[in-house]
Parts: structure tokens; C-alpha cells; sequence
């Protein structure tokens, strides 16, 4: 332990780490004490969220912490797969699933590329990876604007945080990393196959439609 640590662990006790928790996402970037202090006391984290039948998902490289419902398994006693669930699961309509979906392909693809770590895209550029995937329509101011309301929803999930901007700049918003927590590598390999699918599906509809 070094010098600074017990200073840290004076200021944040376990419910000054566990309760920011409990209310939503920990990132580096944000507070860097209450980041030292969730390393330094996540084992005692892991033992207390377990209790609620919580896990804590931490990922150093990324600088991101957050608590999800504990996956029971066939082995888990009865009792605690009725516990009720403290981390609601929120339904997604099928544009926002589909928004977070090519954003997670996006990252991997900025990834991939090395270079710089943090993705930021216009909100064109955000337009212009979902429209070609949603029903075409007459009216394209009211097609942006359907547009415009997935991302809001997506920048309140937390996957995305809109940039400050002067006021004759066009909106940016950087992806956030913790996306790659709710998109898994094995479920993003199938994503291109699953698109193609869809995109038959729509051309299909649209043809029906004429």
C-alpha cells in the first residue's frame, strides 16, 4: 500500500464507493479519488453487492465500474433466484437495440485502427449509420428528428455523452467505452449477418408496400 492509500481510504469508506454505484455508472475520468478508492476496496465491494445479489463489472483499462444483477445458474439455490432484482432491466425499442448495435461495430472498427482512444462522431456521422436501416419515409426532417430522439435516448443510457460545442457547431458526441460491456465480441461477429437479414426484411416490406 503507498502513502497516498490510506488517505484515500479515510476519505471514501465502503458506502461512499458502494452508493455511487447503486445510482449508475463510476468512470475514471470523472473522479479519480472515488476510481482509487473502488480498487482499493473492490474486494470488500464484491462481498457487500453479492449480499443483494449484485456483481460488479470493473474494467481497469477502460476506467469503468458499474453493478449488474448476479447471473444465476442452474446451481444457485432456489432462494436467490428469487431474490428480486435491484438493477432493473430496461426494454430498448428495436432503432435504439439497433443504434447501440453499429456503434459497438464502430468502435471495434476505431479500435482496430489504433491511434486515438476516444471515438467522437458528428451527429451526422450518427444519422448516416442508422438511416439506411430504418423504413424510408417521405418526409426527412421528420426521419432526422426520429433519429435525433434514439440518440438522446442512447446519451441517457449513458453510451453516448454529447460534447460541448460553440453554437454555430454542429453536435458531437463520443461513444463510450462501457458500451463494450453490453455488447459482447461474440455477439458483434454475428452482427453484419443479422443486419443483411434485416435489410432484406425491410427491402421486402418496402416492395410489399407499393
Amino acid at each position: 500500500m503507498t502513502d497516498a492509500e490510506p488517505d484515500i481510504l479515510q476519505t471514501y469508506d465502503l458506502s461512499a464507493v458502494v452508493i455511487p454505484l447503486l445510482k449508475g455508472v463510476i468512470y475514471q475520468e470523472n473522479d479519480g479519488g472515488l476510481w482509487n478508492a473502488l480498487l482499493n476496496l473492490q474486494a470488500r465491494v464484491r462481498d457487500y453487492v453479492a449480499v443483494l445479489g449484485l456483481e460488479l463489472v470493473l474494467d481497469e483499462a477502460e476506467g469503468y465500474a458499474f453493478l449488474r444483477s448476479r447471473q444465476i445458474d442452474a446451481e444457485d439455490d432456489e432462494a436467490a433466484a428469487k431474490l428480486p432484482r435491484l438493477i432493473a432491466r430496461r426494454p430498448l425499442s428495436f432503432p435504439v437495440s439497433l443504434l447501440l448495435a453499429l456503434l459497438r461495430k464502430r468502435l471495434a472498427e476505431f479500435d482496430r485502427g489504433g491511434g486515438e482512444t476516444r471515438l467522437v462522431l458528428s451527429r451526422e456521422d450518427i444519422v448516416e449509420l442508422i438511416r439506411v436501416f430504418l423504413p424510408q419515409r417521405s418526409n426527412e426532417a421528420r426521419l432526422i428528428d426520429q433519429i435525433e430522439t434514439h440518440i438522446n435516448k442512447v446519451v441517457e443510457l449513458g453510451f453516448l455523452r454529447k460534447l460541448k460545442t460553440s453554437a454555430n457547431q454542429a453536435a458531437s458526441y463520443e461513444v463510450r467505452r462501457i458500451l463494450k460491456a453490453f455488447v459482447d465480441a461474440q455477439w458483434l461477429s454475428e452482427l453484419d449477418a443479422r443486419l443483411a437479414e434485416y435489410q432484406t426484411q425491410l427491402a421486402g416490406g418496402a416492395e410489399g408496400g407499393e
